[in-house]
C-alpha cells in the first residue's frame, strides 16, 4: 500500500529530529525472521539504546487493530498534531513518548527491551540491506555509497557487541559458575 502524503511528512519531521551523529535509523523494521511485528521507525545509538516510533496520522489510525510495537528501551508514537494528541492522550501508556511534528511533547520512561538486542540489531541490519537494495536499483551512486557505509558500520558493531556479550557471559561464568543466570536473576 502506498503511504500517505501525511505518513511521509511524519516520517520526514522524526527522521529530522533523531537524525544526528552516533544514532542510525531505519523505517519500517520487521522484527525477527519472517516476523510479524513491524517497528515504523527505529533508532540505535552508540550507547546501546534503543528507540522504536508508532506512526499514527489520525484518531482511527491510532485505535485500529494494527499492531503497535514498542519493544525499545525508549518508545514513542508520532502524531500530525496537538489536536489529535488531546483526542488520545489519556489512551496513551505512561511510559510511552509522544512526538508531534518532530517535536517531543512527552517524555517516555525507559523500559527493559522486549526482544533479544541481537534480534533487534540483526532486524536493524536487514532493513538497512533492503533501503540500501531500492536506493542501489534506484542508481543514485551517492546516495548508494552513504547507506553502504552505514550498513558497514551497523555489521561492524554486531559483530562487536556480539563478542562483547561473550566475553561478559565468560566472566560471568567464571565468577558464578553454569547457572550465573540464576544467580544474577536473568
Amino acid at each position: 500500500m502506498a503511504k500517505t502524503e501525511e505518513t511521509i511528512k511524519l516520517e520526514n519531521a522524526i527522521w529530522k529530529a533523531t537524525a544526528k551523529q552516533g544514532v542510525f535509523g531505519c523505517f519500517e523494521v520487521t522484527i525477527g525472521w519472517f516476523g510479524d511485528e513491524r517497528v515504523d521507525y527505529m533508532t540505535y545509538d552508540t550507547k546501546g539504546i534503543w528507540r522504536c516510533f508508532e506512526i499514527k496520522v489520525s484518531k482511527s489510525d491510532f485505535y485500529s487493530k494494527a499492531k503497535k510495537t514498542f519493544i525499545g528501551h525508549f518508545n514513542y508514537f508520532v502524531l500530525p498534531s496537538k489536536e489529535l494528541y488531546e483526542d488520545v492522550k489519556d489512551d496513551i501508556p505512561k511510559h510511552i513518548g509522544v512526538y508531534i511534528c518532530g517535536v517531543i511533547v512527552k517524555r517516555p520512561k525507559k523500559q527493559v527491551l522486549q526482544v533479544d538486542e541481537q534480534v533487534l540489531k540483526n532486524s536493524l541490519i536487514r532493513s538497512l540491506s533492503r533501503e540500501t537494495t531500492k536506493l542501489y536499483k534506484s542508481e543514485n551512486p551517492r546516495v548508494m555509497e552513504q547507506h553502504n557505509r552505514r550498513v558497514k558500520r551497523l555489521e561492524d558493531d554486531a559483530r562487536r557487541y556480539r563478542e562483547e556479550l561473550q566475553k561478559m557471559h565468560s566472566l560471568l561464568y567464571l565468577k558464578f559458575g553454569r547457572n550465573w543466570q540464576d544467580v544474577i536473576g536473568m
